[in-house]
């Protein structure tokens, strides 16, 4: 009699710890958790076991039950799906989102942003400053780097450096990249922007690529607004078929930036200037 009354007890208990056991071990994964390292990068490199990744999470306070997520981890066959890389988890969150962060995998970049209308002489001091080595690199030692025109020979026979193929846009490299490789990335970005059936308008327009480039740089520094930039082309156009001086003040700002005495303003010296950039003369 009394083992059929114990019976029920001991099943009634072991039900109620496996319940138990379930509902903490979904609550431990599912549960938001709030933490103090929002904004900062944890590292996982690769070759960290599943252990040691937990480990540094739980370092953090950035999962709620390292036991649970390790169990999880084995059983649901997700442990070897995740990643090196530098990653930052938002505040709260739960371990079911730090497992699908992890698997992504996440490298620490640096943003650069080029605007439109940039010369080379903006770009490199950006490039220097967003990029520093050791030993420095200033933006005069990254304009050296840009006389470099082997990645634009076929294109550019006669090009001097790469003015006009540094593709403005915003990009995201890795920590540590080199201002070579900025450069380089840049250049194959424009490569991948241009489409070949330009190089046949330009032919049939008497042009080559890299004098339509140029044209579009001047056109660029011309005028900011779409609206007018047809009719700055017109302009152009109708002036090169004409033999006649182009007289775009753009050219003589560039030229001020080359002689390293551009303050914002052309001043008649600007103007008059004999360089063989002076679309005025």
């Amino acid at each position: 009699m009394r083992l059929k009354l114990i019976i029920p007890i001991v099943s009634g208990a072991i039900v109620t710890l496996v319940l138990s056991a379930l509902l903490w071990f979904y609550l431990s994964l599912s549960a938001p958790l709030a933490h103090k390292s929002p904004g900062e990068y944890i590292t996982i490199k690769k070759g960290d076991s599943p252990s040691q990744i937990v480990g540094a999470l739980a370092s953090k306070g950035i999962i709620r039950s390292p036991l649970a997520l390790r169990l999880y981890l084995r059983f649901s066959g997700r442990s070897g799906r995740l990643k090196a890389g530098d990653f930052q988890f938002p505040s709260p969150v739960t371990a079911f989102e730090v497992v699908e962060l992890l698997e992504k995998g996440n490298e620490r970049t640096v943003r650069l942003t080029i605007p439109e209308g940039w010369t080379r002489f903006e770009i490199a001091a950006r490039i220097a400053k967003t990029f520093p080595t050791d030993p420095p690199t200033d933006d005069k030692a990254v304009l050296y780097l840009m006389n470099d025109t082997s990645a634009v020979k076929d294109f550019a026979p006669g090009a001097e450096n790469l003015e006009g193929f540094l593709y403005p846009t915003t990009y995201d490299f890795p920590i540590g990249t080199k201002p070579e490789e900025v450069i380089d990335r840049m250049v194959a970005e424009f490569r991948k922007i241009w489409q070949p059936e330009w190089a046949i308008k330009a032919q049939n327009m008497g042009r080559t690529p890299f004098e339509m480039v140029t044209i579009a740089s001047l056109i660029e520094n011309e005028s900011k607004f779409d609206g007018e930039r047809r009719v700055v082309a017109s302009v152009i156009y109708n002036r090169l078929d004409r033999g006649m001086a182009l007289g775009i003040d753009a050219t003589n700002v560039y030229i001020a930036k080359m002689l390293g005495r551009w303050d914002g303003t052309i001043h008649k010296s600007d103007i008059d200037v004999n360089h063989p950039y002076n679309t005025r003369k």
